[in-house]
């Protein structure tokens, strides 16, 4: 009699997932195990748990199953039948162990003491544009936990050490039995430690670890930007029954400058000239980080022209050429002016239109792609 095929058999696609070729499995395997099946119906439950067990064992296997694909049951061994792995000995909890150890809190693993390591702690620094771009050291002071001196860690007092669970026998996890399944607990004694505290150290009660204070220096690469992380090694919480500290990652936010802006390398800035200065031309002082240059404003300066200073903005802190300072300008109108301003104000406005389009071309440009839009609409 010609075996069935394994996928009709766990009732997946050919191209099901590992999770879905499990979840099949489980489903059936719950149905039909013999330990849930009595009487006129075990035999008939028994064979089809069988079936789904063979099918399981070589679909769930990445080699066997691509065996599987190619030659069909000729490319798997014949022997995976009922003889191998299928018999009444085992248990449902026992066939059932590598199915859902992921789930009810994995494996059977060996005893010992469960050290842990330390949980990272994050520190947010403030820094002015200045020491981020050209770099600083700054103190800081972390609230944190410390491996305890007194006891160096073990929470035992000094000249004693922690005992070996008596509930788990330091496995840290104990299993018990909830019907079908034997699902794996964390031991309620140690609390999953492995061992316990009989005579606890004065100093941290027991803990292993003190509350404390600790002032550390940082050093700030040039060029960092908001966002950027510096790693502090072994410089975080200390680690549970002795394990090993964790890391201080000190989180940079670089505050709002009254001048500058940063775009990742290069700089920013606005630069408001007096419109005499835009028609005339002229120089002006502008800051940089470095000190101060002088920027020349050619004749006939509109407002939102941009002037690039090379090599001004900033050296980026992972490499690559420095950026340029970016100078935007805005031309200033004049307020509150004396009735003899106005009078000269108005003798120059009269002396421009006086020129034609040629002092003002671009408002003339656009008064008359106005005229064409009214043309255009009829208006």
């Amino acid at each position: 009699m010609s075996k069935r095929d394994y996928y009709q058999i766990l009732g997946v696609a050919k191209n099901a997932s590992e999770a879905e070729i499990k979840k099949s499995y489980r489903r059936l395997a719950m149905k039909y195990h013999p330990d849930r099946n009595t009487g006129d119906v075990s035999a008939e439950a028994e064979k089809t748990f069988k079936e789904a067990k063979e099918a399981y064992e070589v679909l769930s296997d990445a080699q066997k199953r691509a065996a599987y694909d190619q030659f069909g049951h000729a490319g798997v061994d014949p022997s995976m039948g009922a003889g191998q792995g299928f018999g009444g000995g085992a248990s449902f909890s026992d066939i059932f162990g590598d199915v859902f150890g992921d789930i009810f809190g994995g494996g059977r693993g060996g005893g010992g003491s469960r050290v842990q390591r330390g949980a990272d702690l994050r520190y947010n620094l403030e820094l002015s544009l200045e020491d981020a771009v050209t770099g600083t050291s700054v103190k800081i002071k972390v609230p944190t936990w410390v491996q305890c001196g007194s006891c160096g860690g073990s929470g035992a007092k000094k000249g004693s050490s922690p005992s070996t669970c008596g509930t788990c026998q330091g496995a840290g996890q104990v299993r018990m039995q909830q019907g079908f399944f034997s699902v794996q607990q964390t031991c309620p004694t140690c609390h999953g430690r492995g061992t316990v505290i009989e005579d606890p150290c004065l100093a941290c009660r027991g803990q292993g670890r003190l509350q404390e204070t600790k002032t550390l220096s940082v050093k700030v690469p040039p060029g960092v930007d908001t966002g950027d992380r510096i790693r502090l090694a072994g410089e975080g919480e200390a680690g549970d029954q002795g394990g090993p500290p964790g890391d201080l990652y000190v989180q940079v936010h670089v505050r709002d400058h009254p001048i500058f802006t940063r775009d990742d390398s290069h700089l920013y800035c606005e630069v408001p000239i007096a419109f005499t200065t835009a028609a005339l031309g002229g120089e002006l002082e502008v800051p940089t980080l470095d000190g101060k240059v002088m920027l020349k404003i050619p004749e006939g300066t509109q407002a939102g022209k941009m002037f690039r200073m090379r090599s001004k903005g900033v050296k980026p802190v992972r490499g690559g050429p420095q950026g340029d300072l970016i100078c935007r300008v805005l031309v200033e109108t004049p307020v509150k002016l004396t009735e003899h301003q106005r009078s000269l104000l108005q003798q120059l406005d009269e002396s421009l239109k006086g020129g034609g389009r040629k002092h003002s071309p671009n408002a003339h440009s656009w008064v008359d792609s106005v005229k064409g839009f009214f043309e255009k609409m009829g208006l």
